[in-house]
């Protein structure tokens, strides 16, 4: 190649670099954002689910995306998270959207609703099975979009200061317990306080109130639940596949480039994972060290759980005549129960219930 041939084929590859180093550098901008807890740091694993979150998105994008988690308090109560990010006040939050009942109860079918689905399932109902269209259709009259960030599997039922044997036993009892759940323990004679996670240990321990329900072994633990309740009551009808979302204002979300839109979507499916494992792998040890320290372990009787079960169903179809969300979100998820069930009961349960057996056997 003749120099001076050479000479122009260079300074033309000069010209496309400089041409195209600000278009690179535009499409991944340094951003910083915000995201508020509902939960206190001392619940290192379901408020660890969004400092994963956050980790993940800065190394997806070389730091260019920061997200600086706060725990519950420090920029806005707990409670308020989700208020906090459709004002914009934060950029996201990391929460559970049936705190929001009192907004309206359509909420809590995305997070989890007595009798419905288990993790897997309620997973499957967001990624697969039309409740990602749905949930963020909702979502989306309180400006902000949805993504699951965490599941802590099927909860446990509370700790009470005495046995719970008939439902007349549950006359009268105020009881911390979130969400839906509460409307529906009402009708079987609960007194349902709505308290936040830090709120509930000073309030057992006073007696303000006579019963509490939280997460499960691992988290309860920490909160030292076993010191001033001696009955742990299972399973935790109303939770059995509890969804953590990761919120984000929809008009910070839509200026968001294409390419961190999908680092999003995909760290938090990570840290949705991540959080499901990590109590999976806590919560039993957590139990036996409970266990051998005095805590009483109690199954709900049959009758307790026909009882609010009816309650359920009596509760939902009072809201589906006069909230439209609610009805078309609840019919949509129970058709999907109906048939996940169908199939756990062929395979999962069949091989869940024969490995029960067989450890029980040595």
């Amino acid at each position: 190649m003749k120099r001076r041939d050479f000479l122009k084929v260079s300074a033309a590859g000069a010209a496309a670099t400089a041409v195209a180093a600000p278009a690179i550098a535009q499409s991944s901008p340094e951003i910083k954002w915000r995201l508020t807890s509902s939960f206190p740091k001392s619940l290192d694993t379901i408020y660890g689910g969004a400092e994963y979150f956050a980790k993940q998105v800065a190394e997806m994008t070389d730091n260019k995306f920061q997200i600086q988690v706060f725990q519950a308090g420090e920029l806005v109560p707990g409670l308020q998270a989700l208020d906090a990010t459709a004002k914009n006040t934060v950029e996201m939050c990391h929460t559970v959207s049936y705190y929001y009942v009192g907004k309206d109860p359509t909420f809590a079918i995305y997070a989890s609703v007595p009798f419905g689905l288990n993790a897997r399932q309620q997973n499957s109902w967001w990624y697969q099975g039309g409740g990602m269209e749905l949930g963020n259709e909702f979502f989306k009259k309180s400006n902000v979009i949805g993504f699951p960030c965490g599941n802590t599997g099927t909860q446990m039922g509370g700790w009470f200061r005495k046995e719970i044997k008939t439902v007349a036993d549950l006359s009268g009892i105020k009881m911390r317990i979130g969400g839906i759940a509460g409307q529906v323990l009402q009708k079987v004679g609960v007194v349902p306080q709505q308290l936040a996670g830090g709120d509930i240990y000073p309030s057992l321990e006073k007696g303000t109130i006579d019963a509490a329900e939280w997460v499960g072994p691992y988290d309860d633990e920490k909160l030292g639940f076993q010191k001033v309740a001696k009955f742990y009551y299972y399973p935790g009808f109303w939770e059995g596949g509890p969804m953590v979302h990761a919120f984000a204002n929809l008009d910070k979300w839509n200026e968001l480039p294409k390419a961190y839109q999908a680092v999003v979507h995909n760290a938090a499916a990570n840290a949705n994972s991540w959080m499901a494992a990590r109590y999976d792998m806590q919560n039993p040890t957590a139990l036996k060290r409970l266990v051998a320290s005095g805590t009483q372990l109690r199954p709900f009787t049959n009758e307790v759980l026909e009882a609010c079960l009816k309650a359920t169903n009596e509760l939902w179809a009072e809201i589906s005549s006069k909230n439209a969300d609610f009805k078309k979100s609840i019919d949509a998820m129970q058709a999907y129960r109906s048939d996940e069930y169908l199939w756990w009961q062929v395979a999962e349960y069949t091989y869940d219930s024969f490995m029960i057996r067989s450890r029980t056997r040595g």
